[in-house]
């Protein structure tokens, strides 16, 4: 059952932006970051969510998609996220967040893709365009955006060869493939 769930969880870069998602729904996502494992228990991180078309047009400009996909840009109108959620990393309350986000975006994720819902994680960010548009207190880092909505493209896993190329592409039918190492291959003792 988890695996099916991991092998659903992909990155999403392109949404059926019309299909709205509700606070609600964003902040039961954020609820399964909540409960999740945090260093020292100290749970440093903050979210801002953004489910309505004028602050998430707002977030939009402020992000990179897909770094292999070098003729592509991003996401279309009408194939926009329909949803963000920011994490923040409070240094009121710690100065490092080690890979707490990492958990809370993985778990926000795999409980959007048991909704039915899509996601990116997304790292590239303009940090500080974006602080401005949204007007984030300076003792937040930013540390991830989140992508979220209903999927409007097909993202298929495959196991790369040995010694293969890693890189995810899209072939001419606009399917998304994502080459997986083998399984020997990242196990090592």
């Amino acid at each position: 059952m988890i695996k099916e769930l991991i092998l659903k969880n992909r990155s999403y870069r392109r949404f059926s932006q019309e299909d709205g998602i509700e606070g609600q729904v964003l902040r039961e996502l954020v609820d399964l970051a909540r409960l999740s494992p945090s260093a020292a228990n100290l749970q440093p991180l903050k979210y801002i969510l953004s489910y309505e078309p004028e602050t998430n047009a707002q977030v939009f400009p402020h992000l990179a998609w897909a770094g292999y996909l070098k003729d592509w840009a991003g996401p279309d109108e009408g194939e926009r996220p329909s949803a963000y959620i920011i994490i923040l990393g409070d240094t009121e309350i710690s100065k490092s967040f080690g890979c707490d986000h990492g958990i809370a975006a993985q778990s926000i994720l795999l409980g959007a893709t048991e909704k039915g819902l899509g996601g990116c994680i997304i790292g590239t960010v303009q940090r500080e365009k974006l602080r401005k548009a949204l007007d984030i207190l300076s003792r937040y880092e930013i540390l991830l955006v989140l992508a979220l909505g209903k999927p409007k493209e097909e993202v298929v896993v495959e196991t790369a060869e040995p010694t293969g190329d890693i890189k995810y592409w899209r072939d001419d039918k606009g399917l998304h493939h994502v080459p997986k190492r083998p399984l020997d291959e990242v196990i090592i003792g």
